[in-house]
């Protein structure tokens, strides 16, 4: 992880460097944002994990990278309420306010539901 986040500070300082260059160019400076943005997720995750993954070992085996990678869902519904929902929070600016509250709601409910999905709850008092 070590090279991925200095890969996108770099990216990040390069933007900013060809957003100087080119001011008329705005999106540039959103571009630098969304870059450091990423490379400090990533850098705060390696401090995190405080270990040398095998990407950044020199001398690392395929083998080396193996296992679990994480928990991923098998079939979700919940992909397409959150999809609707924000189809039509995008189309509320066109359409009018009451719509966007109406879909905003609706957005916040699926990604909860998205989230939480595999959330298991605590049953009190069971030993």
């Amino acid at each position: 992880m070590k090279v991925s986040w200095q890969l996108f500070i770099g990216l990040s300082l390069f933007y900013v460097l060809m957003t100087i260059i080119y001011w008329q160019i705005g999106g540039m400076l959103l571009a630098s944002f969304l870059a450091g943005m990423v490379g400090f997720y990533v850098w705060f995750t390696q401090r995190r994990i405080g270990q040398i993954l095998p990407e950044d070992n020199l001398t690392a085996l395929i083998s080396d990278g193996a296992g679990d990678l994480g928990f991923y869902s098998p079939h979700s519904w919940w992909p397409l309420p959150v999809a609707l929902s924000m189809c039509a929070l995008t189309l509320s600016l066109v359409i009018g306010w009451w719509l966007t509250v109406i879909s905003l709601g609706a957005l916040v409910i699926s990604i909860i539901g998205m989230v939480t999905e595999y959330e298991k709850p605590v049953v009190s008092g069971a030993h």
